[in-house]
């Protein structure tokens, strides 16, 4: 939610901070008109947040920002341990549901049979819903990164005009290094260099 996904600067396109970039002058540099920033190589304006985002995949209403370079891990991260939860109560669920088919369902809950089969349904099915939902999105992330393809690039058909990664590669430069840190939402992936992180080559 507060991760940066890889905001290019706004209003970046000045002569002054291209001419510090190290462009050369016969170099073809993409302006974004929207928010007068330089336009790296896959990058997309978002109309939500007003801005350039590197690799953006979508803009996400549940997190409240954009899903690009710099936060896809976290993103993948958030839906896994969602989809892995709903899970885990759907199985918690449908375990006390049977458990009170038993037994006496008066020792099964503190509230009468017919509230708990209410209950228990109503948890079953907020379950199941989130657990779909997020199975969905974690699969289209995971095929995102697998193809080297971001969700508006799918959905536009671009034609890739990038040097395509391995799919190990790939999944390298969202996740980092094959480690525990993998499926830790606290660690960062490595970043090649400073000026990789800030900005693609154009």
């Amino acid at each position: 939610m507060f991760t940066d996904p890889g905001a290019v600067p706004k209003g970046n396109a000045t002569k002054e901070m291209i001419q510090q970039m190290g462009f050369r002058k016969e170099q073809i540099i993409f302006k974004c008109p929207k928010c007068c920033s330089i336009k790296p190589e896959r990058a997309h304006h978002c109309s939500v947040c007003q801005r350039c985002i590197r690799k953006m995949d979508h803009h996400c209403p549940w997190v409240n920002n954009c899903v690009g370079e710099n936060n896809q891990k976290y993103f993948v991260l958030f839906t896994f341990y969602i989809a892995a939860i709903s899970i885990h109560s759907l199985f918690l669920s449908i375990n006390q549901f049977l458990m009170c088919i038993r037994h006496e369902w008066k020792d099964c809950s503190a509230y009468s049979p017919p509230a708990t089969v209410v209950f228990l349904l109503f948890l079953c099915f907020e379950a199941l819903l989130f657990a779909i939902f997020t199975a969905v999105m974690l699969g289209s992330q995971v095929q995102a990164i697998w193809n080297d393809e971001t969700g508006i690039e799918q959905l536009k058909k671009e034609e890739a005009r990038w040097v395509k990664k391995s799919r190990w590669k790939s999944i390298q430069a969202v996740f980092g290094r094959f480690s525990i840190g993998w499926f830790s939402p606290f660690t960062q992936p490595s970043l090649k260099s400073k000026y990789d992180s800030y900005l693609y080559p154009v």
